[in-house]
C-alpha cells in the first residue's frame, strides 16, 4: 500500500507549535509510521506530514531526507517509551540499528579498495 502522509488540521500556526511543545504523540507516530513505510523507497526526500493552517489558508509539508531516518527515529523513541508502546520501541530500536549498520557499510564500501 502506498504511503499517504498524515494531515494535521489546525486553526493557527500557534496551535501546531503548541502540539509540538506538548510533545503530541500523534506527531511522533506520524513521523515514525512514515519512516517505516518508506524504508525501502529509492526516493531521497520523503513527505511525512502536512499541516493545514485554516487561519492562513495554507499547507506546510514536512519532509525528511532518507539519510536522517535513524536520527529521527532516535528523537521520536522517547515518545513511544512515554506512551508505553514497548513493542513499537523494540521495532524502532531494531530499525535504528539496521540503518546505522547500513550507513557504515555504505561508507566502508566507498573508501575500501575493491577486491
Amino acid at each position: 500500500m502506498k504511503w499517504k502522509p498524515t494531515e494535521f488540521f489546525v486553526s493557527s500556526t500557534e496551535e501546531f507549535e503548541d502540539m509540538v511543545m506538548d510533545k503530541d504523540f500523534k506527531i511522533a507516530e506520524s513521523i515514525v509510521n512514515g519512516i517505516f513505510a518508506n524504508l525501502e523507497t529509492k526516493k531521497n526526500h520523503i513527505h511525512l506530514l502536512s499541516v493545514v493552517i485554516a487561519e492562513e489558508n495554507s499547507i506546510y509539508d514536512i519532509t525528511i531526507e532518507k539519510k536522517h531516518f535513524a536520527e529521527t527515529l532516535e528523537e521520536n523513541l522517547p515518545h513511544y517509551v512515554r506512551e508505553e508502546k514497548y513493542e513499537d520501541c523494540q521495532r524502532i530500536a531494531d530499525t535504528i540499528n539496521k540503518l546505522k549498520k547500513s550507513d557504515i557499510s555504505d561508507i566502508l564500501s566507498q573508501i575500501l579498495p575493491k577486491k
